[in-house]
C-alpha cells in the first residue's frame, strides 16, 4: 500500500487521537516546522478554537510536532475529521527531523481565524497528551501549549467521549 507523510502538531499528536482517525499511522518521529508559529485561532465547527500552523515567516519562529506516516486510502477519514474545505486547507511542508533531514510532509492549516475563541480543555488536553507522549521540548510545551487558556465544553457528553481516548 501507498502511504504519505503526515506533521501532526495539534490534537493529532495523540497517538489515540489520530488512530482513531487513521488506524494505520506510524510514528516516524519528532520533527519541526520552522518560520510557523502555533496558535489557537481556527474557528472549530464547535465554537472553539483550534490549533494552527500559522506562517509567519520569522526564522525564530518553530512548531515541534510528530511526523507520521498513514495509508492513502485512509487520507479522506483524516480530511474529513480535520474539516478539509471547512477552516483548514492541506499545505505541503518540509519538516526537519532530528538529525536535520528535511522530510516533505502534507499538514493541515487554518482558513478561518477567530481570535477571540478559546479551544475547549479536552481538546487542548489532546494536544497536550500527544506533546508529552513525543517528549517535545519542555519550554515549548510549557510555552506553546500548557499556558493557554481554556473553557469548558457545555456539550458533557462530547467532553466525556472526548476525554474517554486517553483512559
Amino acid at each position: 500500500m501507498s502511504t504519505l507523510n503526515y506533521f501532526a502538531y495539534g490534537s493529532n499528536m495523540s497517538i489515540a487521537r489520530l488512530h482513531g482517525r487513521t488506524p494505520s499511522a506510524v510514528l516516524q518521529g519528532c520533527c519541526r516546522l520552522n518560520r510557523h508559529d502555533l496558535r489557537f485561532h481556527k474557528r472549530g465547527h464547535d465554537g472553539s478554537s483550534k490549533a494552527d500552523a500559522y506562517f509567519t515567516g520569522d526564522d525564530h519562529d518553530v512548531i515541534h510536532g510528530a511526523l507520521f506516516t498513514i495509508e492513502r486510502s485512509e487520507k479522506p477519514n483524516l480530511d474529513a475529521a480535520e474539516g478539509l474545505g471547512n477552516g483548514y486547507e492541506l499545505k505541503q511542508v518540509m519538516v526537519i527531523d532530528g538529525a536535520g533531514f528535511i522530510i516533505p510532509a502534507l499538514t493541515y492549516v487554518a482558513t478561518q481565524f477567530d481570535g477571540q475563541l478559546k479551544p475547549y480543555s479536552w481538546y487542548l488536553n489532546h494536544v497536550l497528551v500527544g506533546a508529552l507522549e513525543l517528549g517535545l521540548p519542555e519550554h515549548y510545551i510549557h510555552s506553546k501549549i500548557s499556558t493557554v487558556t481554556a473553557v469548558d465544553d457545555g456539550n458533557r457528553v462530547r467532553d466525556r467521549e472526548q476525554r474517554r481516548i486517553h483512559q
